[in-house]
């Protein structure tokens, strides 16, 4: 693992404490403070996190706080529509990535994986350490294993798709997965999932970076604005964290609702975004 790589992952950790410091001493830490529970400078924890980001954010501190979820549901919602068509491909942008998808139809979702063959990779990410799926079409996996753990979060991936067969290739993944924690390029996804739950993504996709929605929006957009509990499970079993941002979804109340990586990455990726959108 290269420097830059091992810099991203101690950016994550230095993030992760600051968010339980703030947890522990209030909403009114100021930078200051934070900073010197932390053992550093003002002017150091500024420095890595304009590192972190990639770029000088206006505010630092209350990126993190608990409650900057509800100020984006106040000030950044994004209201979906309805989307009339969804088919089983299509394209977008995130900041200066390009991001093609394509889905597998129901009948090959159905035999779950069996006849394919899925590469996976361990990579350091923003978001500490992340472990990335894919088949020749796509990244079909992103997942992250700070708060998890590795062993845990492989079981987790591998038994989304039980038949298939798994080859480690992180060489293959590169240039797809680099593209996607750069945010420049162009990366491709390979969604396998449930008609419902490819809905869901395709509706989580529409929301633009540093924008939230609510799980409620969600269902509504997909013409199912009674399976909000169905939306939420939808949104809780997307395999492409990150790239399809499931984080983005909060609760009606502003709450963050869960992660199933673990609500610190959760709130580092929309700090993340907000800086970076903000900056």
């Amino acid at each position: 693992m290269n420097t830059q790589a091992n810099e991203k992952s101690y950016h994550y950790g230095v993030m992760r404490r600051a968010i339980e410091l703030i947890d522990e001493g209030g909403e009114d830490l100021s930078l200051e403070e934070l900073a010197k529970k932390m053992g550093m400078s003002s002017a150091h924890f500024q420095r890595l996190f304009s590192a972190w980001v990639g770029v000088s954010p206006k505010r630092y501190q209350q990126y993190l706080r608990l409650g900057h979820a509800k100020s984006l549901l106040h000030d950044n919602f994004t209201t979906l529509g309805t989307a009339h068509a969804v088919g089983l491909s299509g394209s977008g942008r995130l900041h200066d990535l390009f991001l093609r998808w394509e889905a597998m139809s129901p009948g090959e979702y159905a035999r779950k994986g069996a006849d394919m063959q899925i590469y996976w990779g361990w990579f350091d990410s923003p978001f500490g350490l992340s472990l990335a799926m894919g088949t020749p079409k796509g990244i079909c996996g992103l997942a992250f294993a700070a708060e998890t753990g590795t062993e845990a979060t492989m079981a987790d991936m591998q038994s989304r798709w039980p038949k298939a067969s798994f080859v480690e290739d992180s060489e293959m993944l590169r240039p797809l997965v680099t593209a996607a924690f750069d945010q420049r390029g162009e990366t491709a996804l390979h969604m396998i999932g449930a008609p419902l739950q490819i809905k869901v993504w395709e509706a989580l996709l529409r929301i633009p970076s540093g924008q939230v929605s609510t799980y409620s929006e969600i269902a509504q957009s997909i013409g199912e604005p009674r399976a909000q509990r169905a939306v939420g499970t939808a949104v809780g079993r997307n395999p492409v964290s990150w790239l399809i941002p499931c984080h983005r979804a909060l609760r009606k109340s502003g709450a963050l609702g869960g992660y199933h990586w673990g609500l610190p990455v959760k709130r580092a990726m929309l700090a993340f975004e907000a800086a970076r959108s903000e900056g």
